[in-house]
């Protein structure tokens, strides 16, 4: 009778250890699919941000190269604009230019026209 309770107990914790190594492993196999999921789902959001500072780099680059070409194309505008505003300039003196020469014709013009009247008078005279 006690060979046979200790051959029981003895089943009993055979069958209790087999049992709690089952549930271990079970607890175990659970434990390691709740952090791949959970490494899984973290990697998916650090891919992500990545994806996203990747389009940014790349939008930011083109950008800069478009900002570039404004700045460039700005440059060009002013120079083209100072060409013009030196063509007025210059423009503007040659219409002073021709007023002063015009000016001066027109004393010269006087003055002869005065010295051929002198003579015709003094000629009428004699």
């Amino acid at each position: 009778m006690l060979s046979r309770a200790l051959k029981e107990h003895h089943s009993k914790q055979t069958e209790l250890k087999s049992r709690q190594e089952r549930r271990r492993k079970e607890a175990v196999a659970a434990a390691d699919a709740v952090a791949k999921e959970l490494v899984d789902s973290l990697n998916a959001g650090v891919e992500k941000a990545y994806q996203n500072q990747k389009r940014l780099d790349a939008e930011a680059k083109c950008l800069q190269l478009q900002a570039s070409r404004f700045v460039q194309q700005t440059q060009k505008w002013l120079a083209m604009v100072e060409g013009f505003n030196q063509a007025l300039k210059e423009l503007g003196d040659v219409e002073n230019w021709a007023r002063s020469i015009e000016a001066d014709m027109q004393e010269i013009a006087s003055g002869l026209e005065h010295a051929y009247k002198g003579e015709a008078a003094s000629a009428d005279n004699t």
